[in-house]
């Protein structure tokens, strides 16, 4: 009897010790870290397997049925504990892992859930944190960036007004004079080289107010959207639109980028889609407003995102507004865009 208690007692002083470092290796969150559990179940089962070689329990050699059925029972123990507490510990890193994996700079916002042990739950703080801070500086380089194209359209667009536009206006006054005393076999195809020309520089134009929409600085949104609307419209595509007046005070970044999404929707529907219907809608929605441009064509399908749908997402991140793209009801695409407009005093 004195035996055993000996043994006892230091089976539980053993436990004691365990106890210890496994308190030690908790984090600030209370979390066990995986290297004290795996170490506490493992020191366990070797002192209890100790403790009973050392009491009741004897190994005789050759071994006996009996004493061979607990020692395999004993292992298997020791094997199903282990693997019990690597599955806990290790799932937070399988879905560290398909977070990573789905992780898009251009769909911001998703994070992967803090848990586990301490060393895994730093991990994954540490990654949500590098998330972060990827997010807000491609956010500041996508400002820049989108930036600089907004002046290098503004610049184009004036070259092409001030510079190859008068040169085509001039030459179309030359061609008058030169049309008013051309003898009649020549003054046919001097109207034709008139008519050229005179296409030529309505589509310098149209070129320029596309990458510079000045009806947008001049006369605001709503006006924009509609002119945009009958400028697809006149080239084989019936627009309609629905832009109401009232529309709540928004920024001129964010008529920027509304503006600059309906234009990119309707030439991806005019280009891509096969369609010959299309909507161009803009209306309050909750605390913001929201931009649907919708058409009747072939959809999405399975085609990757290109640059257009790309550069659209880059604006939208720049106000933090929402864009989504699915299948329209029936056919067609939807491109959504909703803006938050930010309360006072917020």
């Amino acid at each position: 009897m004195g035996v055993m208690t000996d043994i006892r007692s230091r089976a539980r002083a053993a436990r004691l010790v365990m106890v210890g470092p496994a308190r030690a290796g908790r984090d600030g969150s209370g979390t066990v870290s995986l290297f004290w559990r795996i170490f506490s179940l493992n020191a366990t089962g070797l002192v209890l397997a100790t403790a009973l070689l050392l009491g009741p329990v004897t190994v005789s050699t050759p071994v006996l049925p009996a004493e061979a059925l607990v020692l395999l029972a004993g292992l298997a123990a020791l094997l199903a504990g282990n693997a019990v507490v690597l599955r806990i510990g290790l799932a937070p890193l399988k879905r560290l892992g398909s977070a990573m994996a789905a992780a898009d700079l251009l769909r911001p916002g998703a994070r992967a859930v803090v848990a586990g042990p301490a060393e895994t739950a730093a991990l994954i703080t540490t990654y949500n944190t590098m998330l972060n801070r990827l997010e807000a500086e491609r956010a500041a380089g996508a400002a820049r960036v989108l930036g600089a194209q907004e002046r290098e359209r503004h610049r184009i667009a004036r070259e092409l007004h001030d510079e190859v536009g008068q040169t085509l206006t001039a030459v179309l006054l030359q061609l008058k004079r030169v049309a008013d005393r051309a003898p009649g076999e020549l003054r046919e195809e001097v109207t034709q080289a008139q008519e050229a020309t005179r296409a030529g520089l309505d589509e310098i134009r149209r070129i320029a107010r596309r990458l510079r929409p000045g009806v947008l600085e001049e006369l605001g949104l709503a006006s924009a959207l509609r002119s945009l609307a009958s400028e697809f419209s006149a080239h084989g595509l019936t627009v309609r639109h629905q832009v109401p007046g009232d529309l709540p005070r928004l920024s001129e970044e964010s008529e920027l980028v509304i503006y600059r999404v309906a234009q990119e929707g309707l030439t991806n529907t005019a280009r891509h889609s096969a369609a010959d219907r299309a909507e161009v809608r803009l209306r309050p929605c909750g605390e913001g407003v929201e931009l649907l441009v919708r058409d009747n064509g072939t959809g999405l399908g399975g085609a990757p995102e290109g640059a257009g749908i790309s550069g659209m997402r880059e604006r939208a991140l720049l106000i933090g507004a929402d864009l989504r793209l699915g299948p329209a009801p029936g056919r067609g695409t939807d491109v959504r865009l909703r803006i938050p407009i930010p309360t006072e005093g917020r």
